[in-house]
């Protein structure tokens, strides 16, 4: 399926780089503004968004990596992902700005007024652009497909982390838990097909992203930095790849991230208590926002206490 959504997305840029505007939606994208540097809510954007593409702080490398052979090149590999998983989001805006730039051009706007974020961008006003595109016909099927591939993709790894941890945690055969977990998430998501579905998705994507998944990576961080010798881990890992990495890699686990991580989930959740979000009500957000983020804990300490008795028994 990857290789189908690369070749998909680069006949739809090869087609928009070319309409009127596309350029300045490029420039847009590509002139940087250092000034957001100050700015903790594009940090925390920004750590959200690599966190959420490298499904750090979701299981699913931990998953991943422990199907790989014993004597794996850790290093290159964890490089190869990397690089890779950003080359193919840098590709992918070179598309959405390009659609972008020329929707700007033909309703005479700038590009940040007709941009929208988060779930608006995608099921929004990237419909609306590739409405105004010569054959929408084709392209506008093209590119929702793209969606549904990049999807299914990610969907696959996440509910093998799930599942995975189901099997070694209740002793289940990999038929029942992919069962059950499949089975959970048709229910819960078809929450996401009624006509509010859109506006609980924005509060899910929200909380999850900018909430609970910094702080448990924050959590992750303290707990393998600290409780963990990871001069060990570093040499283990050096010893079986073709390069190997420094000291600052002790240093960014043990300080700089954390650091970096505690700030930014400090500020998001004030901002969130004090402001809100999105000016939802604040009953919608303490039941469908921090309400979720409590639901994930609780579940996560009821499967963990209900693993115990059966590896006891194994």
């Amino acid at each position: 399926m990857m290789p189908l959504l690369f070749i998909m997305v680069l006949a739809l840029i090869g087609r928009v780089l070319f309409l009127p505007g596309a350029v300045e939606g490029l420039n847009y994208l590509f002139t940087p503004d250092f000034s957001k540097l100050a700015d903790p809510k594009v940090w925390s954007a920004a750590y959200g968004q690599i966190f959420f593409t490298l499904s750090v702080g979701f299981a699913i490398m931990l998953a991943y990596s422990s199907y790989l052979p014993e004597k794996s090149d850790i290093n290159n590999n964890a490089c190869m992902t990397v690089l890779i998983n950003c080359g193919f989001s840098m590709t992918a805006g070179v598309l959405i700005f390009s659609i972008l730039g020329y929707m700007a051009a033909e309703q005479g706007k700038a590009v940040t007024d007709v941009a929208g974020a988060g779930v608006g961008l995608a099921f929004v006003t990237l419909p609306a652009a590739i409405n105004l595109l010569p054959i929408p016909y084709i392209l506008g099927p093209l590119f929702f497909l793209a969606l549904v591939v990049a999807g299914l993709s990610s969907h696959i790894s996440i509910i093998e982390a799930v599942t995975s941890a189901l099997m070694d945690k209740l002793k289940l055969t990999r038929k029942a838990a992919a069962s059950v977990v499949c089975g959970i998430g048709f229910a819960v998501s078809m929450a996401f097909a009624t006509n509010g579905g859109l506006l609980l998705l924005d509060l899910v994507d929200y909380f999850i992203n900018n909430v609970a998944l910094l702080a448990s990576c924050l959590i992750e961080l303290v707990i393998v930095g600290w409780l963990v010798k990871l001069s060990d881990i570093r040499e283990h890992a050096n010893k079986l790849s073709e390069f190997s990495v420094g000291n600052w890699f002790e240093l960014c686990i043990r300080f700089l991230s954390p650091v970096m991580l505690a700030v930014i989930t400090t500020t998001n959740l004030l901002n969130t208590l004090a402001d809100g979000y999105g000016g939802y009500a604040q009953e919608e957000l303490m039941l469908l926002g921090w309400g979720l983020v409590g639901a994930m804990l609780v579940v996560g300490i009821v499967v963990n206490t209900a693993s115990k008795p059966a590896a006891e028994g194994v």
